[in-house]
């Protein structure tokens, strides 16, 4: 398995909080929490954008994705507005969370609370080419639930 460095860098409203990690050994996401200075309610039907308090740097030919967490998707109706929400390899801004309420209750967001999964993927470098026909496969044009339910 090959090991990729990437550098993280706090910002000050972060101070205090606990850098991402992984909560079980093979888990493929590292928990990301909200860096808020106090507690920020979503009502049901709105979304807000909830500060990380941190900076990634990914190596060349990788991505991150910010995922929502199933916990929170189960039992609060609470994911991630566009997910998965890309982080490319060249963004040096501040991670942030655009966290959605689904449910039908408020939901508190509050200072260190788990918000979303960053998950780390390669990148292929692709080339797009034009062509004046595609290769034919068996499925061909059938899309959106052509195989049944």
């Amino acid at each position: 398995m090959d090991t990729v460095k990437v550098c993280i860098q706090r910002l000050p409203h972060s101070a205090g909080l606990p850098l991402p990690r992984r909560m079980s050994h093979h888990a493929a996401g590292f928990d990301l929490v909200a860096a808020v200075e106090s507690e920020v309610v979503i009502n049901p039907g709105k979304w807000e954008l909830i500060p990380t308090g941190l900076q990634i740097a990914l190596p060349p030919g990788y991505e991150a994705q910010v995922r929502p967490r199933s916990g929170l998707a189960l039992k609060n109706g609470v994911t991630v507005l566009n997910s998965p929400g890309t982080i490319d390899a060249d963004y040096r801004g501040e991670v942030k969370v655009i966290l959605a309420n689904l449910g039908e209750v408020p939901f508190s967001v509050c200072r260190g609370e788990r918000i979303a999964q960053l998950v780390i993927n390669s990148v292929p470098l692709v080339v797009l080419e034009e062509c004046a026909e595609l290769p034919v496969t068996e499925r061909g044009q059938g899309g959106f639930g052509h195989t049944g339910r």
